[in-house]
């Protein structure tokens, strides 16, 4: 269980009952997870384009090139040539999807270069009966392998190579004196590898936009839901603390203004700081300011300060973002004994990004209004805490490690 606003770790004597509270601060999402999820999407989405693409290029180059070039071989212009063209690209192809889906491609244009000169020799060396049949391969199979080349980059590096591509081509149709027939022909053959590869390229990237900015919106959403439960539970606890320390200030006033107690005696005095140090904290808790636990030691001491205290206060570093449960652990123990503080009081914060130390010394004295938690180390959990007094001082202290 954690102490209240205000409350000592270890009660001081006083008729005051312990402030209890069982939520937990809540936990905010946070900016980078909001982003991490999106591009986790963009990228699973991605890579299922990816397999997809790598799966139509070596399929096709496997299943329909290389037994169209086998059945094709006799008929060939130079059929050594279009074979060790098939097998250089099959080899590029494979190493360039393999490293595509491990998310290190190989540097486009020299692949691209490479494509285009195999290209160009395949054209030559395909002869003119076979000019337009499955045996030359780079119609239907050299366009997808562009797309594994440029993947994740423009568009416009896809068309430009598809052109390139559709001019090798037309000059080896007009090499080979074209009848009308053969120029339609080329136009279907043309359209053919331009729709599909920059269809599957472009659809690709639109999918994973479209994946991200889903899941964008998404995570938007389930952060604000998020956000607005935290409030929400934030504001039922801050009022169930109200509601408490509101009691026990109540409860003071109340016996002063019936004359039950006397005004002049140290242990109602003791009571009346502490009700106020509770009352100043709960506010000092919703302050948006940039180090709040120092903010809130500081509105203590200043309290103590305004009731004739003398108290210094030395910070050394900067707190780490906190929530408002450890930083009330951090601060409530020592302000039950700043509030029972006589002489003087030097208060002391050290920050690290992995650990904060807040301690207290006074001037011990006796009486039972002076009497403080067990002597010794106790651990609450995150925060430990730490109360020593040897008749001349008072020390206490408490400790957050991540």
């Amino acid at each position: 269980m954690s102490a209240d606003l205000g409350a000592p770790a270890h009660p001081i004597h006083g008729p005051e009952a312990p402030e209890r509270t069982s939520v937990p601060a809540p936990r905010q999402p946070t900016s980078a997870a909001g982003l991490a999820a999106p591009a986790a999407v963009a990228h699973a989405s991605d890579r299922g384009a990816r397999i997809v693409a790598v799966a139509i290029a070596l399929a096709w180059h496997v299943a329909i090139g290389l037994p169209a070039v086998l059945a094709a071989r006799a008929e060939l212009g130079a059929p050594a040539v279009v074979l060790g063209g098939w097998a250089l690209v099959a080899v590029a192809g494979a190493v360039a999807g393999v490293r595509l889906l491990r998310g290190s491609p190989l540097p486009p244009w020299p692949l691209a270069g490479l494509l285009l000169a195999v290209d160009v020799a395949v054209f030559v060396a395909v002869g003119d009966r076979q000019l337009f049949t499955a045996a030359n391969w780079v119609w239907g199979t050299l366009g997808w392998f562009f797309v594994l080349a440029l993947w994740g980059r423009r568009v416009v590096g896809l068309i430009a190579l598809l052109t390139t591509h559709a001019v090798i081509a037309l000059i080896a149709v007009l090499g080979h004196g074209p009848d009308p027939a053969d120029v339609a022909r080329y136009v279907m053959y043309v359209y053919g590898t331009f729709s599909l590869p920059v269809a599957v390229f472009v659809g690709s990237a639109v999918i994973v936009s479209l994946a991200r900015e889903r899941a964008a919106v998404s995570a938007a959403g389930h952060a604000m839901a998020a956000e607005r439960d935290a409030a929400e539970r934030a504001l039922r606890e801050r009022r169930d603390r109200l509601t408490l320390v509101s009691s026990a200030a109540g409860r003071v006033l109340g016996e002063l203004a019936a004359g039950q107690v006397d005004p002049d005696d140290p242990e109602v005095q003791r009571r009346c700081m502490l009700a106020a140090a509770r009352l100043r904290r709960l506010i000092a808790e919703s302050d948006d300011v940039p180090d709040p636990l120092l903010h809130e030691l500081r509105a203590a001491a200043d309290l103590a300060e305004r009731n004739g205290l003398p108290i210094d206060l030395v910070t050394i570093g900067t707190p780490p973002p906190l929530p408002v449960e450890i930083r009330r652990r951090l601060a409530d123990p020592l302000n039950g004994i700043l509030a029972d503080a006589r002489g003087w009081a030097r208060l002391t914060v050290v920050s690290g990004p992995d650990e904060v130390v807040v301690s207290l010394v006074t001037p011990d004295r006796e009486g039972p209004e002076a009497t403080g938690p067990p002597p010794g180390e106790h651990d609450d959990g995150q925060v430990e805490h730490l109360y020593e007094r040897d008749g001349s001082i008072r020390w206490a202290q408490t400790q957050w490690r991540r």
